[in-house]
């Protein structure tokens, strides 16, 4: 089995490291790390556009760990199979993400977007993500992940499908479980800190605490709070089904 690995939070991050670590440790099949040079957090699905992509080797103590990309995560897909890959990977793993990805995060994730762009590429996907904590361990994600990963791997997702997973900051043993859940709907409240450089210029730092609309049992940040491992299945299709009716009845009365 071929394994792209990459993250948003560069070929360096702990939670890469860590990924690739088990995944070798599991014998699970040809790994290689595509990942951007530097971090690239809340990116969402950007794609460079305007200037060169460049790619360097990257290793570890004397050993080829991977190619490190002056891009983003959605870069990093593109370019990894279109390019680097001999062969299209089985699977790309996108982790493991210091930080949870679920409910409004899921949009602007760098993480989640480097999984869409494999989807877009009829390629499995998996996202993960930890959530920021005392009790907070790669190792945990890792292994909670993965054992998640062994259920499906074998199975073959719908078209444009790929799958959110969220580990909660806690020790393994009080981990209940896994639950697979719909995207919550809490979001972050924006206020921005307003400031002024030594030149007496204003400029802005976006800050703001995470508020939650809604908090029903089946949405992926409620199961994390209450010490679920969250397996969400997203796509790329964007259309509110739902209401394409209504919308057309609105159109074709002019209203």
């Amino acid at each position: 089995m071929n394994i792209l690995v990459t993250n948003d939070d560069g070929i360096h991050a702990e939670g890469l490291r860590c990924l690739v670590q088990h995944l070798k440790l599991k014998k699970s099949g040809r790994v290689t790390v595509v990942a951007p040079l530097l971090e690239s957090s809340a990116m969402g699905h950007a794609i460079t556009m305007d200037h060169p992509l460049r790619v360097e080797k990257v290793y570890d103590q004397g050993e080829f760990f991977g190619f490190g990309v002056s891009g983003t995560p959605a870069d990093c897909v593109k370019l990894a199979i279109r390019e680097i890959l001999r062969d299209k990977p089985d699977w790309v793993l996108s982790g493991i993400n210091r930080g949870e990805n679920s409910a409004v995060n899921i949009i602007y994730s760098g993480t989640v977007s480097a999984a869409t762009e494999a989807a877009i590429l009829s390629c499995s996907a998996m996202a993960i993500s930890l959530v920021n904590g005392v009790d907070a361990s790669f190792d945990t994600a890792a292994v909670w992940s993965l054992r998640l990963w062994d259920q499906v791997r074998d199975k073959t997702l719908p078209q444009d499908t790929f799958l959110n997973v969220n580990v909660p900051a806690l020790v393994s043993e009080k981990i209940k479980g896994i639950k697979v859940a719909v995207q919550g709907r809490s979001r972050f409240i924006e206020q921005f800190d307003k400031r002024v450089d030594p030149r007496g210029r204003e400029y802005y730092w976006l800050a703001g605490d995470e508020m939650s609309k809604e908090s029903l049992d089946h949405f992926d940040d409620k199961v994390l709070k209450d010490g679920y491992v969250s397996l969400t299945p997203l796509h790329c299709d964007l259309t509110n089904h739902g209401f394409l009716g209504a919308l057309r009845e609105w159109v074709n009365h002019g209203g």
